[in-house]
């Protein structure tokens, strides 16, 4: 088992696919807009914001996003959106992570009354982030080429589960608005809305919106009940990503991949337990699980592998050695290293392939194809075969990265 060095981590070009605007701030910077916007939290310090709210461990999914209640407020302000999405794209830049992805659910930070609409919210994020990549890309070692450049998309969620009240000034007078129709109407109407809002936005200004995506309570909100929303996204030419997995079993990565046309999977960490299967009409769960595993192998279906978080929020894995991570890897599928919240769950990306290299035995090879699966299976707003060529200059410059540390011939 190769010894990585935390300097050969950090140095290596990295992306994170997987990726929550609203649980990666900085704790001084919502600490500070707390107190702009007179958001009530339960400190204004960093250590008793780690304390009560963003912990090293959690007992359950729940208590893991209690902060964003407090994230979220904070972002229901234009001037906080650009400023946080710029400082998200910077901490990355700053570990060599040169591909993001962040995503985040525009309607959870909605509200008409304040100016606060889809349209405002998402080109505030646009110039944070577009602000951030200007500022890399004029480096004398991009411009010249030995250094790759930064690049980003921005994946809008929609949420599976909203009430009437208590999720956003938007989804409230969603509610009111749809008063006469069932919960999963709601829902699935409130999706709706969101891709048909991005996909404009997305053709019309010509904003890096990649994909979509489906966030929040998975038991119980199937991907299936979206495959509507999902199938307006497909025709559209918009990339799709599911959470799927994390809190449910195979049959939601099963239908996130058949009835939403996925070509990622976030987290997908319960396709390999027989136990979460819950179908009635599932007699061999064995053979089941083994056939949906080579398919979303051979289909090169990218699982967004998400370490701290899945421990933080299923406490009994215990040891990270007992991640179906192993599994994953153990079947050659196509995975990618994220963060899933770098604040909610105080990690980085480097911090991420440090855990991965330091409690699973990955070989040098496979170590750059997990690489360069970040890179080759990113939702690139651009052409293919710029893609394409951007993807091959990153493994290069991961190859030179690797003979500098002294790992070129392990």
């Amino acid at each position: 088992m190769i010894k990585y060095t935390e300097a050969f981590i950090k140095e290596m070009p990295k992306s994170d696919l997987h990726l929550h605007l609203d649980g990666s701030l900085r704790i001084p910077t919502l600490i500070e807009m707390a107190k702009k916007n007179n958001i009530k939290m339960p400190s204004y310090t960093e250590e008793g914001l780690r304390e009560l709210v963003f912990k090293s461990h959690y007992a359950n999914l729940g208590e893991y996003l209690h902060g964003f209640q407090y994230t979220c407020a904070a972002l229901r302000d234009l001037e906080n959106i650009e400023r946080v999405a710029y400082e998200l794209a910077i901490d990355n830049q700053k570990e060599n992570v040169i591909y993001i992805e962040p995503r985040f659910a525009p309607q959870l930070m909605m509200d008409a009354d304040s100016g606060l609409t889809m349209e405002a919210v998402m080109t505030a994020a646009y110039k944070g982030f577009e602000k951030a990549k200007k500022e890399y890309n004029s480096h004398p070692e991009v411009v010249n080429g030995s250094r790759p450049d930064f690049n980003y998309g921005i994946i809008s969620c929609a949420m599976r589960k909203f009430g009437p009240k208590g999720y956003s000034p938007y989804y409230t007078n969603f509610y009111k608005m749809m008063e006469f129709s069932r919960e999963k109407e709601v829902l699935k109407e409130g999706a709706l809305q969101m891709v048909k809002a991005v996909v404009k936005l997305r053709d019309e200004k010509d904003y890096p919106i990649v994909s979509i995506d489906l966030a929040g309570q998975e038991d119980g909100y199937p991907p299936g009940i979206f495959k509507d929303v999902y199938a307006y996204a497909h025709k559209n030419f918009m990339h799709k990503t599911v959470h799927a997995g994390e809190a449910y079993g195979a049959e939601s990565i099963f239908q996130a991949i058949t009835e939403c046309y996925a070509d990622r999977i976030g987290h997908g960490y319960y396709l390999f337990d027989e136990n979460k299967i819950t179908d009635g009409t599932i007699s061999d769960k064995k053979k089941y699980i083994s056939e949906l595993i080579s398919y979303v192998a051979d289909k090169r279906t990218t699982i967004e592998v998400c370490l701290t978080s899945n421990l933080q929020t299923n406490p009994e894995i215990k040891d990270l050695k007992n991640h179906n991570f192993k599994h994953m890897l153990a079947n050659r599928m196509s995975v990618s290293i994220c963060t899933d919240n770098r604040l909610v769950s105080d990690t980085t990306v480097s911090r991420e392939f440090q855990l991965a290299v330091d409690n699973f035995d990955i070989p040098l090879k496979h170590l750059k194809d997990i690489v360069a699966y970040g890179f080759k299976k990113s939702f690139y707003h651009g052409q293919y075969i710029d893609k394409r060529n951007w993807a091959k200059k990153v493994v290069q410059h991961f190859d030179k990265v690797a003979k500098k540390h002294g790992f070129a011939d392990v």
